[in-house]
């Protein structure tokens, strides 16, 4: 196994938390852009295959079975979150309608157009896009939908933080230097003919860490009613903190 790989597995086995909240301690679903994702998965999920690309903890993926999928797959390379994760599906007595396979999210052992839906929850940065897109598009159905939502690395502020991050062990080298980009999309496109991208959190982002806190709810609507504003204008949209996407028609 290579080595960024074992450094991405080392970093999650350490970080997973046995809870429903992302690691800035705070449910991503508050989040008007986690919302209109999740708003997407209601509206596509129902009686389908879906695989929970890199699920980690299962933050997502027992919501998407609750949602009406048929089956939710979740893969990914940390026993330790899988171990979490497992738990949650007995708690949950969802067993029947929830699977979880240590695999590698860039060589999946999935027949050809096997999935209806591909969720990816924030798994790009840590894997290389080169690689995995060519397995994306293989693994889905002719009409299936990729759904994602991903940290977007054109901010230059939210670039300062990340290499803080870096620095303190907070976030893994590979993931810091490969944010998802502009180029990215692009890249995409050599594997799906359709492509559909939404911007969201470009100065809300400011609420996060506060999150926590009694009352910080409504500086975050707020900041999110001067998002939508503010992405409007099609030049900001690149320094968006998130973009929920969809893909379609692999090639």
């Amino acid at each position: 196994m290579k080595d960024r790989k074992k450094a991405e597995i080392e970093y999650y086995d350490k970080r997973v938390k046995n809870s429903g909240r992302d690691f800035e301690r705070f449910k991503p679903q508050d989040l008007v852009g986690f919302k209109f994702l999740y708003d997407l998965l209601k509206k596509y999920v129902l009686g389908k295959q879906v695989l929970d690309y890199g699920c980690g903890n299962g933050i997502h993926t027992l919501a998407i079975a609750k949602m009406g999928a048929k089956k939710v797959v979740g893969i990914d390379l940390s026993e330790r979150s899988l171990e979490i994760v497992k738990e949650k599906v007995k708690r949950g007595r969802l067993e029947d309608k929830i699977e979880f396979l240590k695999m590698d999210c860039e060589k999946m052992d999935f027949p050809n157009n096997y999935f209806d839906i591909i969720f990816d929850g924030g798994t790009f940065s840590s894997i290389d896009l080169n690689i995995a897109y060519p397995e994306l598009a293989r693994v889905l159905k002719p009409a299936g939908l990729l759904i994602g939502v991903e940290t977007f690395g054109h901010n230059p502020i939210t670039n300062l933080k990340r290499k803080l991050n870096k620095l303190t062990g907070k976030r893994t080298s590979w993931a810091a230097e490969h944010i998802f980009k502009t180029r990215d999309l692009e890249e995409a496109k050599k594997h799906f003919s359709k492509i559909e991208v939404f911007y969201f959190h470009l100065i809300s982002w400011l609420a996060f860490p506060f999150l926590r806190f009694k009352g910080a709810n409504l500086l975050l609507k707020i900041l999110e009613g001067l998002d939508k504003i503010l992405l409007k204008a099609s030049f900001l949209r690149k320094y968006a903190f998130k973009v929920v996407f969809t893909f379609s028609q692999p090639k």
